[in-house]
């Protein structure tokens, strides 16, 4: 990086700028970013979990809600409306932010509900659907499977003795 032009000092001209803050395309500029998101939301009595750290959890009451940032997208559910609308508010206090409405889909998988059946539910078959044309196999059949559709499976039809467990483990899988 140069010195910005008419701050050039003379006798210096090969020193360079140290940036105070990061700006994008740096390569620090999302790691700030995302710790900079972290210290804000954990203020406002976020909980990071601990196996995925862009998820956050909120309890108020019997309220709970879900935080899941995927680099500088957010998705906010939960089982109060009011307070979900008190965290967007408060959101927008601290980042610049674009109310989206109700998501229908995100990362390529679609969200549908049900809510007079209380039923949320995911599917990837738009995304599948995609990579299929992609790959002009959109008019491709089902593959023969491994085993049959219709065979039922159980706990019962598991080895119990280590005699039962070598033998089974001989048998090869059958190949499609």
């Amino acid at each position: 990086m140069d010195q910005p032009e008419g701050f050039t000092t003379v006798g210096e001209e090969q020193k360079v700028c140290r940036l105070q803050r990061s700006i994008y395309d740096l390569k620090q500029a999302s790691r700030n970013w995302n710790t900079r998101f972290d210290e804000v939301i954990r203020g406002y009595d976020f909980i990071k979990n601990d196996y995925d750290p862009c998820i956050y959890k909120k309890i108020s009451g019997s309220s709970v809600a879900y935080l899941v940032l995927y680099v500088d997208d957010i998705l906010l559910i939960g089982n109060n409306v009011k307070i979900l609308g008190d965290i967007k508010a408060w959101l927008s206090t601290q980042f610049s932010i674009k109310d989206m409405g109700e998501a229908s889909y995100i990362l390529g998988i679609k969200i549908y509900r049900d809510r007079s059946r209380r039923m949320l539910g995911l599917t990837q078959s738009s995304y599948i659907e995609k990579v299929l044309k992609r790959f002009k196999m959109e008019h491709s059949k089902r593959g023969v499977l491994p085993m049959r559709h219709w065979v039922k499976l159980s706990k019962k039809q598991s080895p119990k003795t280590d005699e039962e467990l070598k033998r089974m483990s001989n048998i090869p899988m059958p190949q499609p």
